[in-house]
């Protein structure tokens, strides 16, 4: 239906054109809010009507009848009514909507893909600091990350996927002088251990394994670098390295476990190695935005809309956080990434203005605005009714590994990404494992399953089914099946543009019980030949665009259930 949508919005185009030079480049459809009232509608007559001096339901009636002798409306279109006070509702044919089986069936898991518009965009996600295992909300930072990737590559963008730690800081320390403490025997509780609200120590189980693997002398590799402990429990330099390594290796099967790939692994610390920190400095202070004061460096960031001017170098020498960001945001920006999206926790809220303001001081050519991003809630663990806070193995907090192991890889990226990411949100363990509607992943994968069921017990080609007559889906439900399905695309879009791949959830929810209501109301294995291959081209059409969704958010589309 995509190709009758295309013609019919070129032919509201050419009667906007004649109404008045221009109009035509704004044409635009929406659905009607009641599924009576049409199948499409436009708002144009109201837009127009005061540029045109007229009554918007005189322009109605003009719009009406140029629109009624458009080729594309003779052919696909029943009827164009006229209501309230200029609204024009548009009824199709049955065989206009019927066209998107054919496309659904032809174009299979690319249904919905525009082609490559020759764009790159970067989306940088979860960037955990390697000082634990992930949490639940690095899971949820993961979900995020990976669908938006998904989003923007279904509308023709060319996506990296890039993940950004610190790997030498302050926490990193703290990590080589927990796990020292450990190698000499020590555990939390202990005189020998740092105690307090704010003691620089992490007291997870995975700090004594560490400890344990370094004293064995092992050898452990991550998808960015490989490193062997020397055994020597002095080598604080070298237990820092070998801990590193460790903690990306089992973040790296968090990710496995999750599905979750990246293409580049960026290093905080080649930021200060390459000068390119120095450097983002230096041309800071020749733009002159910079100046001293009580002992410090700071950035003028109020002239680009901070609530403050922010300090760059402190006292001591060191640079604030926020002065590395600009620099790796200069250095995305100088590996052709014209379009960046950063997925991070509310609580990276404050950096925004800043990193924003020291690229505009910068002035190196980015554009304000740069980068995007896409701030997230943390979620509340629920199980047996009552809040989870801890895990054994991270010792303060339920990890992601967790998460999957109670449920699975599709519980947990379809229930993370069923609400708008700054919202909060309480993930139930319980429902997630749940078999019935109530669970939504379920509910999803069950439709699809149901449909592949009706299928294996045709016993026929599928591929068959892309020649079938359509005409004899005349019902109401059939109807509406198709509708949902001509909307898939036009979802994506959307969901893109809006970071919003919740909008996907959505729409899988809305398919699968649009959907049920179909099978529900009509046998689709009859005996009438012609009836029945049109209703198994239908709901074959309709188990290719809930795949397509599923994989969009990297959820599976089981076929038995």
């Amino acid at each position: 239906m995509q190709s009758v949508k295309i013609e019919l919005l070129e032919a509201l185009a050419a009667a906007l054109e004649n109404l008045s030079p221009g109009a035509g480049a704004k044409a635009a459809y929406e659905s009607p809010k009641v599924a009576a009232h049409g199948d499409l509608a436009t708002t144009a007559a109201m837009q127009w009507a005061k540029a045109l001096k007229q009554n918007p339901r005189q322009v109605a009636e003009t719009l009406r009848a140029s629109l009624l002798q458009q080729a594309a409306f003779v052919r696909w279109v029943e009827a164009v009514d006229i209501a309230g006070p200029g609204f024009i509702n548009i009824r199709l044919k049955p065989q206009a909507k019927q066209q998107v089986v054919h496309e659904v069936l032809t174009q299979g898991a690319r249904y919905g893909w525009r082609t490559a518009n020759g764009q790159r965009l970067m989306v940088e996600f979860v960037s955990a600091n390697p000082t634990g295992p992930l949490h639940v909300g690095h899971g949820r930072q993961a979900a995020l990350g990976d669908a938006i990737s998904s989003l923007f590559q279904t509308q023709g963008w060319d996506v990296y996927r890039e993940f950004y730690y610190n790997d030498a800081g302050v926490q990193i320390g703290t990590l080589a002088s927990s796990t020292q403490l450990r190698a000499r025997g020590f555990k939390p509780g202990d005189a020998e251990w740092p105690s307090g609200e704010n003691a620089a120590a992490y007291n997870g189980d995975y700090i004594a394994d560490i400890a344990a693997d370094f004293l064995a002398g092992k050898t452990v590799k991550s998808d960015d670098r490989a490193f062997t402990a020397s055994g020597d429990v002095n080598d604080l330099d070298g237990m820092r390295e070998f801990a590193v390594a460790y903690l990306r290796h089992e973040q790296d099967l968090d990710l496995q476990a999750f599905a979750v790939k990246f293409d580049n692994y960026y290093l905080e610390s080649s930021l200060y190695t390459s000068g390119r920190v120095d450097a983002t400095v230096q041309r800071l202070q020749a733009a002159g935005k910079t100046y001293e004061k009580d002992g410090a460096l700071w950035l003028q960031s109020t002239d680009y809309g901070d609530d403050k001017d922010r300090v760059m170098r402190k006292g001591d020498g060191s640079y604030t956080y926020f002065v590395p960001d600009v620099a790796y945001h200069i250095a995305k920006w100088e590996r052709g990434f014209t379009k960046v999206v950063n997925i991070q926790g509310t609580d990276h809220h404050g950096t925004i203005a800043r990193v924003r303001a020291g690229l505009q001081a910068a002035n190196v050519g980015i554009p304000a605005g740069y980068p995007d991003y896409v701030l997230h809630t943390m979620v509340r663990v629920v199980r047996g009714g009552q809040e989870v806070k801890i895990s054994k193995r991270a010792g303060s907090y339920v990890t992601l590994r967790d998460l999957i192991e109670w449920t699975s890889k599709d519980a947990v990226r379809f229930f993370l990404l069923s609400r708008k990411p700054d919202t909060e949100y309480t993930f139930d363990v319980d429902l997630a494992v749940a078999k019935n509607n109530d669970n939504p992943v379920y509910y999803v994968q069950y439709a699809h399953a149901r449909i592949c069921s009706v299928l294996a017990s045709w016993g026929g080609d599928v591929a068959r089914l892309q020649q079938v007559d359509l005409a004899p889906l005349q019902s109401t439900q059939a109807h509406a099946l198709m509708l949902l399905l001509a909307k898939y695309p036009d979802m994506l879009t959307a969901a893109a543009n809006d970071f919003a791949p919740h909008d996907v959830t959505f729409y899988l929810r809305e398919l699968a019980a649009c959907y049920h209501s179909y099978y529900d109301a009509e046998r689709i294995l009859v005996d009438d030949e012609a009836l029945k291959l049109a209703r198994l081209a239908l709901v074959a059409a309709t188990a290719q665009v809930l795949h397509n969704g599923l994989a969009v958010l990297g959820v599976g589309a089981p076929e038995k259930m």
